[in-house]
């Protein structure tokens, strides 16, 4: 398993790989177009070349692509919806051409609608992104903090939706620690939240980690990241943590400030000694 973190991709996608390998990032998190809205930078040849040949460069194992904050597959707005079923496509496109191995998206939120009408929602949209699909890079649902009406801080929720899209381009989920931590996973009580993730989703269903540790309190809804050891999760979770994920060749990636995340990429690597 490797260890990276979220890095920028200010100037072009071929700058951040050497900005990973300065902060000691194995594998990276990148953005390929402003996650506010705007059109997306082109991906020329020339310049998905020099992002791999860097890469390789640098030792870095695997890209991983998150895709914009305002991605809604639950809105009842069709606009809203068909464009992100057209920005997460596209996405899965630009994967492929840079060798990334999954792209990451939130799933929504859901005014006006049942929670079931919702999760059929979902689904019927994801469906429809992934129809004649046959590129290299594979879609990974994260789960959410549980704020207001956003789909996806149920893990049984998330299960429900891979299922009914029942499409091998959805390899399963990216699992942030901070959000299931405040949406009622308890990760200082390891062994039993484990058995709970497994008994809802399946363990084997968890591809990527981001690793964040939280500010806000357990079961608060509130989404706040914090340095590894310095938030209401801890050092002793996160060793559970990391232990876990090199049983099972999940990589780590950290979404915290870039003041402080190299100390916590140092420590992250430490734990998995």
């Amino acid at each position: 398993m490797f260890i990276g973190a979220h890095i920028s991709i200010a100037g072009g996608i071929q700058n951040a790989p050497r900005r990973a390998f300065g902060l000691g990032c194995e594998a990276m998190q990148i953005f390929t177009r402003s996650p506010r809205g705007g059109k997306a930078p082109e991906f020329t040849p020339e310049i998905c070349q020099e992002f791999k040949a860097l890469s390789g460069k640098f030792k870095l194992q695997n890209t991983y692509i998150h895709t914009p904050y305002y991605i809604n597959f639950a809105s009842s707005d069709n606009k809203i919806r068909y464009g992100s079923i057209n920005i997460i496509r596209d996405e899965l496109e630009r994967g492929s051409l840079i060798n990334a191995k999954y792209i990451i998206t939130h799933l929504g939120s859901a005014k006006g609608m049942t929670h079931n009408e919702s999760i059929e929602k979902v689904i019927e949209a994801l469906a429809k992104t992934l129809e004649n699909y046959s590129g290299k890079t594979k879609l990974l649902l994260e789960n959410s903090a549980g704020a207001g009406e956003i789909v996806g801080s149920s893990l049984a929720d998330l299960k429900i939706i891979i299922d009914g899209v029942a499409n091998n381009f959805i390899a399963g989920i990216c699992l942030d620690t901070q959000h299931s931590f405040v949406s009622g996973y308890d990760w200082r009580d390891f062994e039993k939240t484990l058995t709970r993730i497994d008994k809802e989703l399946g363990l084997k269903n968890i591809k990527l980690i981001h690793a964040n540790d939280s500010k806000t309190d357990f079961n608060s809804k509130r989404d706040r990241h914090e340095h590894i050891g310095f938030g209401k999760i801890g050092k002793v979770a996160f060793k559970n943590i990391v232990s876990f994920a090199q049983k099972n060749n999940i990589d780590l990636i950290l979404e915290t400030e870039h003041d402080k995340v190299t100390e916590d990429i140092k420590l992250l690597k430490s734990f998995r000694k």
